[in-house]
């Protein structure tokens, strides 16, 4: 017998198991998504961002050969939603849909948090971003931008305006307006924009920022009225509303906006497949038509990681000095 023949065949047949196994097992890795994907939103079902997960699961569900599911874990302005997503498997079968709030917003208001953000989630697709409106009870004597800030400033903390709460977008719009004017007006947090507009329609509070499916119903109906919209340009669903930078707030703008994060150590094969999903099937009309309905727009500038990344850092940034500058606390 040879013995140097045989093991050299020995070594030969290891080394080709070893191949194969290592072969099945990277096409194993690479093969996503292996089984149903998580869209968890930190809200309840029928909000902006319940909705576009929605639509981001009918979209590239199907082309992806997965189920996409839509798991609501409200409260906390989002943050378990967040937890729970940065504690997941980073292999993208669990993402978060997230607007600013647990983002944003209240990693800088909570001193304890269990998840840094910019440090444990990597944003893969902008959804949608688009405006907010400011809307006025009729008694108050402005017709539009200019004449409300006049009429703020010759009454300061004699308007008042409502919000869904401390740091919630309509408190941070307001301040942030308030800011840029050189007004004061006296914030009323309430549970919610839904509760803030019922006061908003009875005028126990005169001046909101609020999102356009809270508002304009009221507004059609003439029993609130409509002075602007916060994005730089004007709305295609809403074209004859001058915006308020427009309006003589100079480089003012305020975006809601929706996007998809995934735990900072998925792979950046996985995260680019899923950026790209979304990129074939946003400019469809089907899709157009529904962020229309939240007067939102899947904006072209943030279709690139890069550019995207680049935002949620300014958006971090911006608007923890907004917090800080206002002193803005938490309410619990």
């Amino acid at each position: 017998m040879n013995l140097k023949l045989t093991r050299r065949k020995l070594t030969a047949a290891l080394a080709a198991g070893i191949a194969s196994t290592w072969t099945a097992g990277t096409a194993w890795a690479q093969a996503y998504p292996q089984k149903a994907v998580k869209l968890v939103v930190g809200s309840p079902p029928g909000g902006p961002s319940d909705f576009l997960a929605r639509v981001l699961a009918d979209a590239i569900g199907p082309g992806m050969g997965q189920s996409f599911i839509v798991e609501n874990k409200p409260g906390a302005s989002g943050m378990p939603a967040a937890d729970l997503v940065v504690k997941s498997a980073p292999d993208g079968h669990q993402l978060l849909i997230s607007g600013p709030a647990s983002i944003a917003v209240m990693p800088h208001m909570f001193s304890k948090i269990t998840y840094e953000p910019m440090r444990d989630l990597v944003p893969v697709s902008m959804l949608g971003a688009g405006a907010f409106v400011l809307v006025v009870h009729p008694s108050v004597k402005a017709n539009n931008v200019k004449e409300l800030v006049a009429l703020a400033k010759a009454n300061p903390n004699q308007l008042t305006y409502g919000s869904g709460g401390n740091g919630s977008s309509g408190h941070l719009c307001t301040e942030y307006f308030n800011g840029l004017s050189g007004l004061k007006m006296t914030h009323v947090p309430y549970k919610g924009d839904g509760q803030a507009v019922l006061d908003l329609l009875a005028g126990q509070i005169q001046v909101m920022f609020t999102a356009p499916n809270v508002a304009m119903a009221h507004v059609k109906s003439g029993k609130l009225r409509l002075l602007a919209v916060t994005t730089k340009e004007r709305v295609n669903s809403m074209p004859d509303t001058p915006t308020v930078h427009e309006m003589g707030v100079k480089d003012f703008e305020y975006l809601g906006w929706i996007i998809v994060f995934a735990p900072a150590a998925t792979p950046t094969a996985v995260v680019d497949q899923l950026s790209a999903a979304w990129l074939k099937v946003k400019n469809t009309p089907s899709i157009a038509q529904k962020l229309n309905e939240l007067a939102m727009a899947a904006p072209e500038q943030y279709s690139s990681r890069a550019a995207l990344l680049e935002f949620v850092k300014s958006e971090h940034a911006r608007l923890g000095k907004l917090i800080r500058d206002n002193n803005i606390k938490s309410e619990v």
